[in-house]
């Protein structure tokens, strides 16, 4: 690919009036349509183009986005990279409904983030379960039958959803929507999606796992300035992503220094680990998974290191690390050994992370076992490590997967 590429569909009114865009994922400038084969590399890449590659105020305007939200993007960090004042998150019925996801989106709403219910055909139980979390329901009216589509309506106006007309693609379909009350209309009868384009400069992945540790390690600002300084792409990207996310602020932000101050080292964090992952959309959908076990192995390690040593910031913070690095050879396709080199990191995290040695190398050696569930093993490196219990293990474990799913507040 030779740029950034970004699908944009009007959303009108009963007027006709622009209210929202739906962004879609587009790997080229002529494509009307695109088949996805990984929803979450698809968000991630609509995500950091609209946000740093074209910006969101040349996308947005002063409207909402509409972007698909799989479960994996619901329960993941990269949410908090998108103001809610911005968004809408478009959860589809096909989803796999757990406690956990519900918990999540109720969170996510209080928040003031807001949900669109996707390409409703019927109702269900499944329906019914994710209509009290949702704002908008878009029905595809294109599936259904008249008397069909008139049955769906009348069920789902005894929910307080706006409803949105989807595949709208004829002047009689929008007449007989009107007629039913949509409040919202989308389709190739109005607008077929727009596709924006800007040239590619793409970073390489290991000038990011370069940042990704200064950020996570004791690197002061003035530290990670200068690596910024050495790569005018991303430094470009920052200044788009905190100009964006920061529109409320009285003042534009103008300097590296002070952009990564307004974003803070959390939010940096994980806009680094996003921008790595869609480095990465070439190779199969494991990515994400490996990159959600990799930062509930930081946590966790963390924890544990928290555990041995509660004073300890330095060690706690380095066993973040280990946990977080532990995965990026797989994940990047590269030798730990070229990773450990590049990143010049000290011999007790490279002792963990090459033979599972030393202090750090017991504790994610634990981390390990306990992710395949090999209960002997996990109980001989508990039993020599003298400090922590397996009651102990499970509930930190448990916060680590809370940790890693749970989202920050929203920059703005």
């Amino acid at each position: 690919m030779e740029g950034f590429f970004l699908g944009r569909q009007p959303i009108l009114d009963r007027n006709q009036n622009l209210v929202a865009f739906e962004l879609l994922f587009r790997q080229e400038g002529t494509e009307e349509s695109v088949r996805i084969t990984d929803d979450l590399s698809a968000s991630a890449n609509v995500i950091i183009n609209a946000y740093c590659q074209l910006g969101i105020q040349n996308v947005l305007g002063k409207q909402r986005g509409f972007i698909n939200a799989n479960p994996e993007l619901v329960m993941s960090d990269i949410i908090s990279l998108l103001p809610s004042k911005h968004v809408v998150l478009e959860i589809k019925e096909t989803a796999t409904v757990t406690p956990e996801f519900m918990q999540r989106c109720n969170e996510l709403k209080q928040k003031g983030y807001q949900f669109a219910l996707d390409n409703i055909v019927e109702m269900n139980n499944k329906v019914e379960q994710l209509l009290p979390v949702v704002s908008v329901v878009k029905v595809d009216v294109l599936a259904l039958e008249q008397d069909a589509l008139t049955k769906l309506v009348t069920e789902l106006n005894r929910w307080p959803v706006l409803l949105l007309a989807l595949k709208v693609e004829s002047r009689e379909q929008e007449k007989y929507c009107m007629q039913l009350g949509f409040q919202m209309f989308q389709g190739y009868y109005f607008a077929k999606p727009e596709v924006m384009a800007v040239k590619r400069a793409d970073p390489g992945k290991l000038s990011l796992l370069k940042l990704l540790t200064l950020v996570m390690g004791d690197s002061d600002i003035e530290e990670l300035e200068r690596e910024f300084k050495h790569q005018p792409g991303l430094s470009y990207n920052l200044m788009r992503m905190v100009n964006s996310v920061s529109s409320g602020l009285p003042q534009k932000i103008n300097s590296i220094k002070h952009a990564i101050m307004i974003l803070g080292r959390k939010q940096l964090q994980r806009w680094i680990q996003l921008l790595l992952y869609t480095a990465n959309q070439s190779d199969d959908s494991m990515s994400n998974a490996l990159m959600q076990t990799a930062a509930a192995r930081g946590k966790l390690m963390e924890l544990i290191a928290t555990a041995e040593r509660p004073h300890d910031k330095n060690h706690q913070e380095r066993a973040f690390m280990v946990g977080i690095l532990s995965l990026l050879d797989v994940l990047l396709g590269i030798e730990m050994q070229q990773i450990i080199d590049k990143l010049g990191i000290p011999d007790d995290m490279s002792q963990a992370l090459l033979t599972r040695e030393g202090r750090l190398g017991q504790e994610l050696k634990l981390i390990e076992a306990n992710e395949k569930g090999e209960v002997a093993a996990i109980q001989s490196i508990l039993s020599a490590l003298g400090f922590l219990s397996l009651s102990e293990l499970a509930d930190i474990e448990i916060q680590a997967i809370e940790w890693a799913n749970r989202i920050g507040e929203a920059a703005n």
